[in-house]
């Protein structure tokens, strides 16, 4: 727990690893149109969150299926980002989902709370986070339906195999 004064270890936060997220977009399926955006979001994640490239664990890049030209990784690496463990997919193709976009989660190993991490979406991938309050809540009955079904014995890993 920090108390007030210095930060020594013995009241340092511990490190742990956290997700911080992005999202941005492109106007055209080109090499340099991916890769100047995908730049441009990881700086900005970079500076809003003080990131060191030795503090990434990994980074998950995801492109909507309509981008191919080249693979957003590339500009981590651009970046400085070379010995981060670096993955590129394609987002699932949903009815009505925002095209031409690039989303990345960094894996960070850090101080910082997750109410203090900075998130960043550019672009048209603003509209991808509504505000949390505006999500639906799930309804305590339900919840307590499903677990009514669950046996968590049968859950518990056994690693000896014996049940």
């Amino acid at each position: 727990m920090k108390t007030g004064g210095p930060t020594t270890p013995e009241n340092a936060s511990p490190v742990m690893c956290r997700g911080v997220r992005g999202a941005t977009t492109v106007t055209e399926n080109t090499s340099e149109a991916i890769l100047e955006a995908t730049r441009e979001m990881l700086f900005i994640i970079i500076r809003a969150n003080g990131m060191m490239p030795e503090d990434v664990a990994s980074a998950y890049f995801t492109t909507t299926p309509d981008l191919d030209a080249t693979y957003p990784a590339l500009a981590a690496r651009q970046l400085g980002w070379y010995d981060v463990a670096l993955l590129c997919g394609h987002e699932m193709s949903v009815p009505d989902g925002l095209p031409r976009c690039i989303r990345v989660l960094i894996h960070w190993n850090t101080r910082v709370g997750p109410k203090e991490i900075v998130h960043v979406y550019l672009r048209e991938a603003r509209q991808l986070r509504p505000d949390r309050k505006s999500l639906p809540e799930i309804p305590l009955a339900e919840i307590e339906a499903v677990l009514q079904n669950v046996d968590m014995d049968q859950l518990r890993f056994d690693p000896d195999g014996k049940e």
